[in-house]
């Protein structure tokens, strides 16, 4: 995707708070960066604050509803009858994700998130997910969910973070699903 294009839909705030979220060590940074790319997301809801703080249930709320929701989402998700297996172990590496961070392993589960976004969104849009121009093409038929694909794929594919840092990059993730 052309850096410009992103500009069109995400505030230079937001574009900067990622590269801090990525780059920085510093936990308060972190959180405080992941809050302003949350904000781009434009979820209805409490914002991300009380997750990235850890506030109260506020994770446990959010593992939650992004389970129930990717449930859904994947279960509706008509595909191919080549895809059917795809369909069932993305189901699977859900409940193994979920698990994982029930017991707060979130560097362990780094991967798995990915893969499972990844895989749900294939089942979504796909082959075309695979194409070099769909990051454009999804911010041009969906905005939202355009700044989620962006943040994804701004993502490194083996992030070696500080557990706090991942959580926070993981549910940031999350929290996306958890409220499209």
């Amino acid at each position: 995707m052309k850096d410009d294009l992103i500009e069109e839909f995400v505030a230079k705030s937001s574009l900067d708070a990622l590269s801090v979220l990525i780059s920085a060590d510093d936990v308060k940074k972190v959180r405080e960066s992941s809050v302003l790319v949350a904000e781009s997301f434009q979820c209805s809801g409490n914002g991300f604050g009380p997750v990235a703080s850890g506030e109260n249930d506020a994770e446990e709320k959010l593992v939650n509803s992004f389970y129930n929701n990717l449930i859904l989402l994947i279960q509706k998700t008509w595909v191919e009858k080549s895809d059917e297996d795809l369909k069932a172990q993305v189901l699977y590496q859900l409940q193994e994700f979920v698990k994982q961070i029930s017991v707060k392993s979130y560097c362990q589960s780094y991967r798995l998130f990915l893969d499972i976004v990844g895989t749900t969104v294939y089942l979504m849009f796909g082959s075309q997910t695979k194409s070099k121009d769909f990051a454009e093409y999804a911010l041009r038929i969906d905005p939202e969910f355009g700044i989620f694909w962006w943040y994804i794929k701004s993502l490194p594919g083996d992030a070696e973070w500080s557990e706090e840092k991942t959580r926070v990059a993981i549910l940031l993730g999350m929290y996306f699903l958890a409220n499209y």
